[in-house]
């Protein structure tokens, strides 16, 4: 079955996976999330060695769609339930992918955008990419992200970007160990792919193992930590802030906050 919001294509042991709706900034919507569940199914069944995800056009991934996002404050307590639970599979899978993979970010990485740079086991940034976690913004809960975030960077970062909510440059990425390498822009697939050979020149079932051996070490925490999260995201979506936020970001205007 075709892809409609991302592309899948392999060159030789490399699978290559593009987000590919530059027109929107590559957002995260329904389709994406379903597509991309599809897509590492696809690649995980290949003979595929490493993934590397990127995104078309100026954008990694710049957060949730606003077409999506209009709908979701009319969505039913079960819809949110699901929503976070699928989001939650999401991003255990590529945290869980039992091949090495590489994020090519190519530009802003933001809010779910930045969970699924950063959860690859390499990130490499280009100068252009940003990223953050802006959900606070909206009135929104950066729940799921948060059990992975405070085991990459250490609660102090993952404190400050998840409350603040403020996006950072690579380079300060790259301070706080969000991204493993700082690249120019028109290196960025070059490096990517070069990595991916040097992955390869190492054995696959050695690779195999220490991803399965490093993925053992928080299955268990990540199950109750995951779930917890998943149930405050569900929970969010019902409070007035959040449909304030959504509302005055929809329509450009200072969100008048009542903290319920």
């Amino acid at each position: 079955m075709p892809y409609s919001t991302l592309t899948l294509t392999h060159e030789g042991p490399i699978a290559l996976v593009t987000f590919n709706r530059p027109d929107k900034r590559n957002a995260i919507s329904y389709e994406l999330i379903d597509e991309l569940l599809r897509a590492l199914a696809e690649v995980e069944q290949s003979d595929a060695q490493i993934l590397i995800l990127t995104g078309a056009g100026k954008a990694f991934c710049s957060g949730m769609d606003l077409d999506n996002l209009k709908q979701i404050t009319a969505r039913t307590p079960a819809d949110n339930l699901k929503d976070s639970q699928t989001m939650g599979l999401l991003f255990r899978s590529i945290y869980e992918f039992p091949r090495p993979t590489i994020a090519a970010v190519n530009g802003p990485a933001i809010a779910g955008g930045c969970g699924i740079a950063t959860l690859c086991d390499f990130t490499l940034a280009s100068t252009d990419a940003k990223f953050g976690y802006s959900e606070v913004r909206i009135g929104f809960l950066p729940a799921i992200v948060s059990t992975f975030l405070i085991r990459q960077i250490g609660e102090k970062h993952a404190r400050d970007l998840l409350l603040t909510g403020r996006i950072i440059s690579a380079d300060a990425a790259f301070s706080i160990g969000l991204v493993n390498e700082v690249i120019q822009a028109e290196s960025l697939m070059t490096r990517a792919r070069q990595l991916a050979a040097e992955l390869m020149e190492n054995s696959p079932a050695s690779l195999a193992a220490t991803k399965q051996l490093l993925t053992g070490f928080s299955f268990d925490e990540l199950n109750k930590n995951i779930k917890a999260a998943v149930d405050a995201n569900a929970r969010i979506r019902a409070t007035s802030d959040f449909h304030e936020g959504v509302g005055s970001f929809l329509e450009k205007r200072k969100p008048n906050w009542t903290g319920r």
